[in-house]
């Protein structure tokens, strides 16, 4: 049998995958690629807060990691496409479920042999 918290948390991704499935991307310009780190503050984990940034990585088409901080918050390395890296974070700033206070991020150098984007556990 299933413990709550793991029913809750295969019900909390199942609606996590199918709001990331559902979003309309807006149109891309294409724009130079950028490898950016990233520190999202906040109440931002136990909320599938890293599971959605993997997701709407995928989506569109980044590749890096994400994983939380002993600190309580989310660090990622995104690189893409800048508008498409500037969409995942404004997204996921903006989010209802999480609550994102403080967002900091740092350009870095470009892991061109990077190919996916993988949580960090």
């Amino acid at each position: 049998m299933m413990s709550i918290k793991k029913l809750l948390k295969k019900v909390r991704d199942g609606y996590i995958i199918k709001q990331v499935d559902k979003l309309e991307l807006p149109v891309f310009k294409e724009s130079r690629l950028i490898r950016e780190y990233v520190v999202f503050s906040g109440k931002v984990q136990n909320v599938g807060f890293r599971r959605e940034v993997y997701l709407l990585a995928a989506k569109l088409g980044l590749t890096g990691w994400v994983r939380n901080t002993e600190q309580g918050s989310v660090e990622a390395e995104i690189q893409g496409e800048e508008l498409r890296v500037r969409f995942l974070i404004n997204f996921m700033s903006s989010l209802r479920r999480a609550k994102v206070d403080k967002v900091e991020s740092k350009i870095l150098d470009l892991k061109i042999e990077e190919t996916g984007f993988e949580i960090i556990r």
